[in-house]
């Protein structure tokens, strides 16, 4: 029969993971749009593309700063397991 624990030691990584792929997913959304944004700036002439250099720059040194930070976390989650991974892959693949 099988108990509570292993039934949690299933779920909860599976969990993690799909909250991870639904987060990543979306991020790149965000930074899509982002980008979008800035080459449409650019296109028009709002900002130059020096000043959009800049912008992109300063958020991927902010993005560095926030992978580091990110180092505590990557720790506790529990990427080598199988649910989780699975977990992941939906994450990333709904909609």
């Amino acid at each position: 029969m099988i108990s509570i624990t292993q039934i949690l030691a299933l779920v909860v990584p599976f969990i993690f993971g799909l909250l991870v792929g639904i987060l990543i997913r979306r991020l790149i959304g965000v930074a899509l749009v982002l980008l979008a944004i800035l080459i449409l700036a650019v296109a028009v002439g709002y900002i130059s593309p020096s000043t959009a250099i800049n912008i992109i720059q300063s958020l991927g040194y902010t993005a560095y700063q926030a992978a580091e930070k990110l180092g505590i976390v990557k720790a506790m989650i529990p990427y080598s397991s199988l649910t989780f991974i699975i977990g992941l892959i939906i994450g990333l693949l709904i909609k």
